[in-house]
């Protein structure tokens, strides 16, 4: 099977700021039980995703492109570009910050722990 990528606009995600693009590779239900989703995620200029914790789940961002800030679990700010990976592990919490003049692109998997 070959399809397109579902584009979805998300808005103010998880309390952040602007609207980000999600490219979502794969639905919940072809993760077959294994996750909730699988996406490139576009982030303009001055956007961000809010502070929020998983729970019986592991999250994985990789930046392709563009620099941010992460947000990592103990409130510590690390700045991230181009091929850095954030791992977020079951019960810890997280933000995203594109505070660049460019667009950030990173992949997205949100799986069970």
């Amino acid at each position: 099977m070959v399809r397109k990528a579902q584009i979805v606009l998300s808005e103010n995600l998880q309390g952040g700021k602007g609207t980000l693009e999600m490219h979502r590779i794969l639905q919940p239900e072809e993760l077959n039980g294994h996750g909730r989703l699988y996406s490139m995620v576009k982030m303009p200029p001055h956007s961000s995703i809010g502070v929020h914790k998983h729970i019986g789940e592991t999250e994985p961002y990789y930046i392709l492109s563009g620099h941010g800030t992460f947000i990592d679990n103990d409130g510590s700010r690390i700045p991230v570009g181009p091929d850095d990976v954030c791992l977020i592990e079951c019960g810890q919490s997280h933000g995203f910050e594109n505070d660049s003049d460019e667009e950030l692109t990173m992949m997205a998997l949100i799986y069970n722990e």
